[in-house]
Protein backbone atom coordinates (compact mmCIF):
# COMPACT_ATOMS: atom_id res chain seq x y z
CA UNK A 1 0.00 0.00 0.00
CA UNK A 2 2.77 2.51 0.87
CA UNK A 3 4.47 1.44 -2.39
CA UNK A 4 1.06 2.53 -4.32
CA UNK A 5 1.03 6.18 -1.98
CA UNK A 6 4.36 6.49 -3.18
CA UNK A 7 3.54 5.78 -7.47
CA UNK A 8 0.42 7.75 -7.06
CA UNK A 9 1.75 10.91 -5.44
CA UNK A 10 4.74 10.67 -8.19
CA UNK A 11 2.06 10.99 -11.11
CA UNK A 12 0.17 13.91 -9.28
CA UNK A 13 3.84 15.54 -8.71
CA UNK A 14 4.66 14.46 -12.75
CA UNK A 15 1.25 15.70 -14.21
CA UNK A 16 2.31 19.41 -13.60
CA UNK A 17 -1.28 19.88 -12.06
CA UNK A 18 -3.41 18.29 -9.59
CA UNK A 19 -5.49 15.48 -10.86
CA UNK A 20 -7.31 15.34 -7.56
CA UNK A 21 -9.14 18.81 -8.05
CA UNK A 22 -9.73 18.52 -12.23
CA UNK A 23 -12.94 15.96 -12.04
CA UNK A 24 -14.35 14.25 -14.94
CA UNK A 25 -17.96 15.26 -15.58
CA UNK A 26 -20.52 13.39 -18.29
CA UNK A 27 -23.43 15.21 -19.81
CA UNK A 28 -25.65 14.86 -22.75
CA UNK A 29 -26.97 16.82 -25.64
CA UNK A 30 -29.96 14.83 -26.38
CA UNK A 31 -28.70 11.63 -27.45
CA UNK A 32 -25.08 12.98 -27.54
CA UNK A 33 -22.40 11.93 -24.62
CA UNK A 34 -19.98 14.85 -24.10
CA UNK A 35 -16.59 14.33 -21.60
CA UNK A 36 -15.85 17.91 -20.02
CA UNK A 37 -13.82 18.45 -17.20
CA UNK A 38 -14.57 20.59 -14.02
CA UNK A 39 -12.16 21.94 -10.88
CA UNK A 40 -13.10 24.06 -7.72
CA UNK A 41 -11.30 27.32 -6.55
CA UNK A 42 -8.77 26.40 -4.09
CA UNK A 43 -9.51 29.50 -1.83
CA UNK A 44 -13.83 29.69 -2.11
CA UNK A 45 -15.53 33.43 -1.64
CA UNK A 46 -19.01 34.34 -1.44
CA UNK A 47 -18.96 35.66 -4.78
CA UNK A 48 -17.98 32.19 -6.81
CA UNK A 49 -16.61 33.77 -9.51
CA UNK A 50 -16.58 30.91 -13.05
CA UNK A 51 -14.44 30.87 -15.59
CA UNK A 52 -16.03 28.33 -18.97
CA UNK A 53 -13.06 27.38 -21.08
CA UNK A 54 -13.36 26.58 -24.76
CA UNK A 55 -10.30 24.13 -26.26
CA UNK A 56 -8.90 24.45 -29.46
CA UNK A 57 -9.42 22.70 -32.87
CA UNK A 58 -8.50 19.09 -31.21
CA UNK A 59 -10.99 19.17 -28.34
CA UNK A 60 -9.87 19.17 -24.54
CA UNK A 61 -5.98 19.21 -24.43
CA UNK A 62 -3.34 19.81 -21.91
CA UNK A 63 -2.95 23.47 -22.12
CA UNK A 64 -7.10 23.54 -21.25
CA UNK A 65 -6.34 21.74 -18.25
CA UNK A 66 -3.28 23.43 -17.27
CA UNK A 67 -5.59 26.48 -17.71
CA UNK A 68 -8.41 25.51 -15.36
CA UNK A 69 -5.76 24.49 -12.72
CA UNK A 70 -4.20 27.71 -12.59
CA UNK A 71 -7.52 29.30 -12.61
CA UNK A 72 -8.63 27.80 -9.77
CA UNK A 73 -5.59 28.34 -7.93
CA UNK A 74 -6.29 31.76 -8.32
CA UNK A 75 -10.17 31.29 -6.54
CA UNK A 76 -11.58 30.48 -9.91
CA UNK A 77 -14.71 27.40 -10.64
CA UNK A 78 -13.45 26.58 -14.16
CA UNK A 79 -15.07 24.06 -16.37
CA UNK A 80 -13.81 22.85 -19.65
CA UNK A 81 -16.10 22.40 -22.34
CA UNK A 82 -16.38 19.23 -24.52
CA UNK A 83 -17.93 20.74 -27.77
CA UNK A 84 -17.54 17.59 -30.05
CA UNK A 85 -19.09 14.57 -27.72
CA UNK A 86 -17.66 10.87 -27.46
CA UNK A 87 -17.11 9.26 -30.89
CA UNK A 88 -16.91 12.01 -32.77
CA UNK A 89 -13.21 13.68 -31.20
CA UNK A 90 -10.89 14.41 -34.35
CA UNK A 91 -7.80 11.84 -34.99
CA UNK A 92 -6.21 14.58 -36.73
CA UNK A 93 -5.99 18.55 -37.58
CA UNK A 94 -7.58 17.30 -41.08
CA UNK A 95 -10.45 16.10 -39.11
CA UNK A 96 -10.26 18.40 -36.91
CA UNK A 97 -10.50 21.17 -38.88
CA UNK A 98 -13.65 19.74 -41.04
CA UNK A 99 -15.52 19.34 -37.22
CA UNK A 100 -14.63 22.88 -36.12
CA UNK A 101 -15.87 24.47 -39.57
CA UNK A 102 -19.23 22.28 -38.98
CA UNK A 103 -19.67 24.33 -35.66
CA UNK A 104 -18.02 27.32 -37.14
CA UNK A 105 -20.39 27.40 -40.06
CA UNK A 106 -23.43 26.33 -37.60
CA UNK A 107 -23.01 28.45 -35.48
CA UNK A 108 -26.17 27.82 -33.17
CA UNK A 109 -25.16 24.29 -32.74
CA UNK A 110 -21.90 26.06 -31.26
CA UNK A 111 -23.85 28.19 -28.74
CA UNK A 112 -25.92 25.13 -27.97
CA UNK A 113 -22.76 23.14 -27.30
CA UNK A 114 -21.45 25.94 -24.97
CA UNK A 115 -24.74 26.56 -23.22
CA UNK A 116 -24.65 23.41 -21.87
CA UNK A 117 -21.46 23.33 -20.79
CA UNK A 118 -21.75 26.44 -19.00
CA UNK A 119 -25.07 24.83 -17.04
CA UNK A 120 -22.22 21.80 -15.89
CA UNK A 121 -19.98 24.89 -14.22
CA UNK A 122 -23.16 26.06 -12.71
CA UNK A 123 -23.98 22.94 -11.60
CA UNK A 124 -20.18 22.91 -9.91
CA UNK A 125 -20.79 25.74 -7.97
CA UNK A 126 -20.05 28.99 -9.92
CA UNK A 127 -22.86 32.13 -9.42
CA UNK A 128 -24.50 31.98 -12.42
CA UNK A 129 -24.10 35.77 -12.14
CA UNK A 130 -20.59 35.59 -12.22
CA UNK A 131 -19.09 33.76 -15.36
CA UNK A 132 -16.35 34.73 -18.10
CA UNK A 133 -15.66 32.32 -21.15
CA UNK A 134 -12.43 31.94 -22.52
CA UNK A 135 -11.26 30.04 -25.54
CA UNK A 136 -8.41 29.10 -27.50
CA UNK A 137 -8.22 29.17 -31.44
CA UNK A 138 -11.41 27.34 -32.19
CA UNK A 139 -12.54 28.29 -28.76
CA UNK A 140 -11.57 31.37 -29.01
CA UNK A 141 -14.31 31.53 -31.84
CA UNK A 142 -16.73 30.17 -29.48
CA UNK A 143 -15.98 32.72 -26.91
CA UNK A 144 -17.34 35.53 -29.41
CA UNK A 145 -20.24 33.54 -30.52
CA UNK A 146 -21.13 32.97 -26.39
CA UNK A 147 -21.28 36.43 -26.74
CA UNK A 148 -22.40 37.02 -30.02
CA UNK A 149 -25.31 34.55 -28.73
CA UNK A 150 -26.06 36.59 -25.47
CA UNK A 151 -25.29 33.48 -23.68
CA UNK A 152 -25.89 33.97 -19.44
CA UNK A 153 -21.38 35.63 -19.67
CA UNK A 154 -19.96 39.20 -18.34
CA UNK A 155 -16.66 38.78 -20.27
CA UNK A 156 -15.32 36.62 -23.38
CA UNK A 157 -11.88 36.38 -24.06
CA UNK A 158 -10.14 35.18 -27.41
CA UNK A 159 -6.79 33.85 -27.61
CA UNK A 160 -5.95 33.31 -31.30
CA UNK A 161 -9.42 32.48 -31.95
CA UNK A 162 -11.36 33.31 -35.29
CA UNK A 163 -13.20 36.64 -35.56
CA UNK A 164 -15.25 36.39 -38.84
CA UNK A 165 -18.77 35.68 -38.68
CA UNK A 166 -21.19 35.36 -41.68
CA UNK A 167 -21.79 38.54 -43.94
CA UNK A 168 -25.47 37.67 -43.89
CA UNK A 169 -25.48 37.43 -39.98
CA UNK A 170 -27.28 40.44 -38.38
CA UNK A 171 -24.95 42.50 -36.13
CA UNK A 172 -26.95 42.62 -32.74
CA UNK A 173 -25.71 44.25 -29.61
CA UNK A 174 -23.08 42.65 -27.45
CA UNK A 175 -23.48 43.16 -23.60
CA UNK A 176 -20.80 40.99 -22.35
CA UNK A 177 -17.06 42.61 -22.45
CA UNK A 178 -14.96 41.83 -24.98
CA UNK A 179 -11.04 40.39 -24.55
CA UNK A 180 -9.20 39.32 -27.59
CA UNK A 181 -5.13 38.36 -27.77
CA UNK A 182 -3.76 38.16 -30.83
CA UNK A 183 -0.66 37.10 -32.47
CA UNK A 184 0.45 40.49 -34.46
CA UNK A 185 1.45 38.18 -36.98
CA UNK A 186 -1.03 35.64 -37.40
CA UNK A 187 -1.71 34.39 -41.11
CA UNK A 188 -4.89 33.04 -40.52
CA UNK A 189 -6.81 35.76 -39.83
CA UNK A 190 -7.01 38.30 -42.42
CA UNK A 191 -6.40 41.94 -42.26
CA UNK A 192 -10.26 42.21 -43.91
CA UNK A 193 -11.89 39.61 -41.41
CA UNK A 194 -9.64 41.87 -38.46
CA UNK A 195 -11.24 44.97 -39.96
CA UNK A 196 -14.62 43.44 -40.03
CA UNK A 197 -14.43 42.57 -36.35
CA UNK A 198 -13.60 45.57 -34.67
CA UNK A 199 -16.04 47.35 -36.92
CA UNK A 200 -18.83 45.07 -35.39
CA UNK A 201 -17.51 45.68 -31.84
CA UNK A 202 -18.08 49.50 -32.77
CA UNK A 203 -21.01 48.81 -34.56
CA UNK A 204 -22.74 46.39 -31.52
CA UNK A 205 -21.25 49.38 -29.03
CA UNK A 206 -19.05 46.83 -27.14
CA UNK A 207 -17.19 47.05 -24.53
CA UNK A 208 -13.86 45.61 -26.17
CA UNK A 209 -10.36 45.63 -26.14
CA UNK A 210 -7.96 43.93 -28.62
CA UNK A 211 -4.28 43.09 -28.07
CA UNK A 212 -1.37 42.24 -30.76
CA UNK A 213 1.46 40.18 -29.36
CA UNK A 214 4.89 41.22 -31.42
CA UNK A 215 6.47 38.00 -33.63
CA UNK A 216 3.86 35.90 -32.63
CA UNK A 217 1.39 33.59 -35.07
CA UNK A 218 -1.57 31.52 -34.25
CA UNK A 219 -1.34 29.25 -31.39
CA UNK A 220 1.18 31.17 -29.30
CA UNK A 221 0.15 30.23 -25.64
CA UNK A 222 0.70 26.63 -26.81
CA UNK A 223 3.47 24.88 -25.76
CA UNK A 224 2.97 21.77 -28.15
CA UNK A 225 2.78 24.01 -31.26
CA UNK A 226 6.62 24.00 -31.73
CA UNK A 227 8.30 27.11 -32.41
CA UNK A 228 8.35 27.92 -35.51
CA UNK A 229 6.64 30.69 -36.97
CA UNK A 230 7.03 30.04 -40.56
CA UNK A 231 4.75 27.19 -40.25
CA UNK A 232 1.97 29.60 -38.79
CA UNK A 233 1.15 28.11 -35.56
CA UNK A 234 3.79 28.27 -33.01
CA UNK A 235 4.33 29.03 -28.81
CA UNK A 236 5.52 32.21 -28.31
CA UNK A 237 6.27 32.16 -24.23
CA UNK A 238 6.65 35.85 -24.04
CA UNK A 239 3.30 36.36 -25.33
CA UNK A 240 1.85 33.29 -23.36
CA UNK A 241 2.92 34.80 -20.26
CA UNK A 242 1.64 38.04 -21.42
CA UNK A 243 -1.67 37.28 -22.16
CA UNK A 244 -2.42 35.51 -19.31
CA UNK A 245 -1.39 38.06 -17.25
CA UNK A 246 -3.84 39.88 -19.30
CA UNK A 247 -6.40 37.95 -18.50
CA UNK A 248 -6.01 38.18 -15.01
CA UNK A 249 -6.67 41.60 -15.20
CA UNK A 250 -9.24 41.18 -17.23
CA UNK A 251 -10.88 38.54 -14.81
CA UNK A 252 -10.33 41.05 -12.20
CA UNK A 253 -11.90 44.22 -13.44
CA UNK A 254 -15.27 41.75 -15.00
CA UNK A 255 -15.30 39.48 -12.24
CA UNK A 256 -16.27 40.16 -8.04
CA UNK A 257 -14.03 37.61 -5.87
Amino acid sequence: MKNLNCIFLGLIMYSGYSFAQLQPVQYKDGAQILNGFKIAPANKSVEKPGILILPAWRGIDKLSKDTADKLSKLGYYAFIADIYGEGNYPKDNNEAGNKAGFYKKNFEAYQKRINLALQQLIAAGANPNNIVVIGYCFGGTGALEAARGHLKVKGAVSFHGGLAKDHSRPTEPITAKVLVCHGADDPYESTEEVLAFQKEMRDTKADWQMIYYANAVHSFTNPESGDDNSKGAAYNEKAAKRSFEHLKLFLNEVLKK
